[in-house]
């Protein structure tokens, strides 16, 4: 298979071109340079943003061209309609969050998408970027030749927004960390290895049209995957327990400053942990172990010296020491 991946240095794209590159197949990458490229691809750089960014992917043929891009749809739309007759099928990495708000518990592909969006824009709001590229890519491959993954959240190796890595270096740093229960709560996402799995399978099988791409629901859980971060780590964390509606009187965010996290019964864990992945599963979708993420992320940190990557156009995340200690002690006192 010849593969072209737009972009391909970073957390998916990466995970995408060395899966591609496992399974043997030509793999042509994208970039702009400012990160190298996985050993074995063809790099060919460009700034999409720029008047003749596109100029390298000027003749070339491949089978499928996979695409992660999460700004102004336009640049999808060029893309698109640059490879439309040279390339078999579009990939493009999209976002459960091109639903309306807020989608009901257990929505699938088939639930009303956000209005507004445009192929044509430019840079608006995240929802309406990623759904705008998704009519982009529609209009030039038609649904027979894309495949919009509509992906949930998404940790593992290279992560480039912070949540896993932030909770590993918490428990890591050792002492009585918050934990935001209950301790049982489902949580839903899928290993970035896993989705680019699953890509590469949905050109082998020439998919067409939508998936939610994440695991499904209750794949695991809060405790257990904090658990599996005090194993990993090996350090002297003490995990405090506190209930949901301690937590959200605090004043403390969930998602944002407690990454991962989502309240039980709210809208945002509704949208977030609960949706219908039938379509994903029965195309091939397979979800590695809670502890093997955990594990195989810690080892990717430590490789790199413990702090990880962060995409200039997301806000940091996580809880400052100051908040989460007197979180803790109003709850002990």
């Amino acid at each position: 298979m010849r593969l072209l991946v737009l972009g391909g240095t970073e957390f998916v794209g990466r995970a995408v071109v060395e899966a591609a590159l496992g399974r043997g197949w030509e793999v042509t990458l994208l970039h702009r340079g400012r990160h190298a490229p996985p050993p074995g691809a063809r790099a060919l750089h460009g700034d999409r943003t720029a008047p003749d960014g596109l100029a390298a992917l000027a003749d070339g043929t491949w089978d499928a061209v996979v695409d992660t891009w999460s700004a102004a749809p336009h640049v999808v739309r060029d893309a698109a309609r640059l490879l439309r007759g040279r390339v078999g099928r579009y990939v493009y990495v999209s976002s459960c969050s091109v639903y309306a708000w807020a989608p009901p518990a257990g929505y699938t592909e088939d639930a009303p998408l956000v209005e507004g969006a445009s192929a044509d824009a430019g840079p608006t709001d995240y929802a309406r970027d990623k759904r705008g590229a998704e009519l982009a890519v529609l209009d030039a491959f038609g649904a027979d030749r894309s495949v919009l993954v509509r992906a949930g959240l998404i940790l593992g190796p290279y992560e480039n927004i912070g949540r896993l890595p932030w909770w590993l270096n918490r428990v890591a740093r050792g002492g009585p960390v918050l934990a935001p229960g209950p301790r049982d709560l489902p949580l839903q996402y899928v290993d970035v290895r896993d989705l680019a799995d699953w890509v590469l399978g949905s050109v082998e099988r020439e998919l067409g049209g939508a998936f939610n791409l994440v695991s499904p629901p209750g794949h695991t859980t809060m405790g257990a995957l904090l658990d599996a971060c005090v194993r990993t780590t090996g350090g002297a964390a003490e995990l405090r327990w506190l209930d949901p509606g301690t937590v959200l009187d605090a004043g403390i965010e969930p998602w944002g400053q407690l990454p991962v996290w989502t309240p039980p019964g709210s809208e945002l864990h509704d949208a977030l942990q609960s949706a219908d992945v039938s379509r994903a599963l029965a195309t091939g979708l397979r979800c590695r172990p809670a502890a093997d993420t955990v594990a195989d992320t810690w080892a990717w940190l430590r490789d790199i010296g413990g702090t990880a990557p962060r995409r200039p156009d997301r806000p940091p995340v996580g809880l400052d020491p100051e908040t989460e200690a007197k979180a803790l002690a109003a709850h002990d006192g």
